[in-house]
């Protein structure tokens, strides 16, 4: 069973975060994506504590009432200060300049990749679901049959000023729908709306993607095992992107396409998920 803790690791940041698992054991940081929450990790988090592993799944910086900066100063949000969290989230969970374990989804899966290109030494595994890595996705987005820019449409409209309003109208119906459609469970929906399903967290959250723009900065080859989890299904992912990862990895690497699934793997398979992110972690032990 996951509990709910604060980790605090700075004036002004505390963040919520779901714990499960021995305290000293191996450490697994999970970081979740957009229009989802940290309870998105819950199955992943009571398999990987079962095997022994101590899972970290923290609600990130604006998702956090505790860990909410001004959304009007957009250097708050910037790629940066989320790698910054991540790893001095894993310093207050005890672990210091240990090595553990990375996995991320959509928009935390771009933080991880960030994070194995700055710190390789640090990380004994990656795994990433619902993300290619940069360098693939941006080879993507330029291709002239326009599948992946058409896929990523929605990016440049959350970057409106009035895209909060549009994404929580009529009861957050646009993501409820899309949510749904991706087959994500109504239970796991409330969860993730319980944490999102406000104006100033969904603010927050939508700064992410004002302070990054509608371009992602290029990254050098991935030097850490690594293990890319795509449902074959996801309306944001193509296949020229999530297949063109292996391109950018110079490491042990695994792709894993998982049939009819969208683009919330974690939510809508947790099992497969589980099975193979157990034996992605098992196999590179820290």
């Amino acid at each position: 069973m996951s509990e709910l803790e604060k980790i605090t690791i700075a004036p002004g940041l505390t963040f919520d975060a779901l714990v499960s698992g021995e305290q000293g054991a191996p450490l697994v940081l999970l970081l979740h994506g957009f229009a989802e929450s940290m309870h998105c990790w819950r199955a992943q988090m009571a398999a990987l504590a079962a095997a022994g592993y101590r899972a970290v799944a923290p609600s990130q910086r604006g998702y956090s009432p505790g860990a909410r900066p001004d959304v009007n100063e957009p250097a708050n949000y910037l790629i940066d200060r989320l790698m910054d969290d991540a790893m001095a989230i894993v310093a207050a969970s005890g672990h210091g300049e240990r090595r553990f374990h990375l996995a991320g989804h959509d928009w935390g899966g771009s933080i991880a990749w960030a994070l194995a290109d700055r710190y390789p030494a640090r990380l004994a595994s990656l795994t990433v679901l619902s993300r290619p890595h940069p360098n693939a996705f941006n080879r993507a987005l330029q291709m002239e049959d326009g599948d992946q820019a058409h896929r990523s449409r929605h990016h440049k409209a959350f970057l409106e000023p009035d895209a909060a309003d549009v994404v929580l109208a009529d009861n957050a119906k646009w993501l409820r729908d899309r949510l749904a459609a991706n087959g994500v469970p109504p239970e796991a929906i409330e969860r993730h709306l319980a944490v999102l399903g406000n104006k100033d967290a969904m603010e927050a959250a939508l700064a992410w993607y004002r302070a990054r723009g509608a371009i992602r900065g290029p990254l050098g080859p991935i030097r850490v095992p690594t293990l890319s989890i795509w449902g074959d299904a996801d309306d944001t992912v193509g296949r020229m992107a999530a297949e063109g990862t292996e391109d950018f990895i110079a490491a042990p690497y695994r792709f894993e396409a998982l049939p009819g699934v969208g683009h919330f793997a974690a939510d809508q398979a947790p099992d497969r998920v589980n099975e193979l992110m157990l034996a992605h972690v098992a196999a590179h032990p820290i």
